[in-house]
């Protein structure tokens, strides 16, 4: 029965990503050719990382008998309660879904890395906008739908940059089906301002990144601190673009969280981190208002890095057979 569970963890991850990219390509700008080669380049490439991830999934589910335990019901709770914490923080406090989530994320990572995970996962569900669920008990219910995803996706895609925000995006997605509401409706992004939004992805990625391995503050500690920076610098100095490249540095430092398993060197987080600015500025109009959104975008960008490698890595001792 926890196999199933599990089972069930490794497709809504691949499910969510999926469903984000798909609804990207049914929006007006959907079938402009940059966002269509973009997108099926992903979904060839992350496909093997996906074929890869399915086969250690069943080498643990062999191995794995434990089932459904006071541990992961504390974690589901930790997620519930980082959903409200910066839900709370982003509307009620005015700081905001940037700011609201870094500093959960920040005063966690610092006071309680035990459940620094599911608490910062929780954060992602409590960065959505108020617009869309307009009864508290729909949010809570994301929460604790994606507090139910953490346990089952534990393992899975281990170490890879933007799983939280993920698995906050299906709690979410999740909520809205159940709601029977709509998302919200935003403008577009134009392909020009990836020569902004680039850039600042890849120092959000490598950024956090430093923080977390080189200085060892750990993913989470490094990932709100670049949200706390970029979410209060930006703003700032930047009116009017600088909320955008908030987000945008933010989203990338889930991409800064992957372990160097998955993400070898400062460089590969980079390619990660440039690929990550692209797919945010095709999704721009998909999932509107939804938590964890800049996590699976920055899930994607990792995947897609990550099963470039292997596909390089299979060529190579293929090549090396033949020879």
């Amino acid at each position: 029965m926890y196999g199933l569970v599990r089972g069930c963890g490794y497709v809504a991850l691949l499910l969510i990503p999926a469903a984000l990219l798909g609804s990207a390509l049914l929006t007006p700008r959907g079938a402009q050719t940059g966002i269509v080669g973009l997108e099926v380049g992903i979904v060839l490439v992350g496909g093997i990382a996906a074929v890869a991830e399915r086969e250690r999934a069943l080498e643990r589910l062999n191995v794995d008998t434990s089932g459904f335990d006071r541990a992961d019901a504390i974690d589901v709770l930790a997620v519930v309660a980082g959903t409200m914490l910066a839900y709370g923080l982003s509307v009620h406090a005015g700081l905001g879904p940037v700011l609201g989530s870094a500093f959960v994320g920040l005063v966690v990572g610092l006071g309680a890395d035990d459940l620094d995970g599911p608490v910062y996962c929780g954060s992602f569900v409590g960065m959505t906008s108020p617009t869309l669920f307009l009864s508290a008990e729909y949010l809570v219910g994301a929460g604790f739908v994606a507090g139910l995803a953490y346990v089952a996706t534990r393992g899975t895609f281990a170490g890879m940059g933007g799983k939280l925000g993920t698995v906050a995006l299906f709690g979410c997605a999740t909520a809205v089906v159940l709601a029977g509401v709509d998302y919200g409706v935003g403008g577009a992004l134009q392909w020009d301002s990836a020569r902004v939004v680039v850039p600042v992805a890849v120092v959000g990625a490598v950024s956090t990144v430093v923080l977390s391995v080189r200085l060892e503050l750990g993913a989470v500690v490094g990932s709100a601190l670049v949200g706390v920076v970029a979410g209060a610098a930006f703003p700032t100095l930047l009116p009017g673009l600088g909320e955008t490249l908030a987000v945008v540095a933010f989203c990338a430092s889930f991409v800064g969280m992957s372990a160097t398993g998955r993400l070898r060197d400062e460089a590969h987080v980079a390619l990660a981190g440039c690929l990550c600015g692209l797919v945010f500025i095709a999704v721009t109009p998909a999932f509107v208002g939804a938590g964890g959104k800049l996590g699976t975008v920055a899930f994607v960008s990792c995947v897609t890095v990550t099963g470039t490698r292997e596909l390089y890595e299979m060529l190579i001792a293929r090549s090396e057979r033949e020879e």
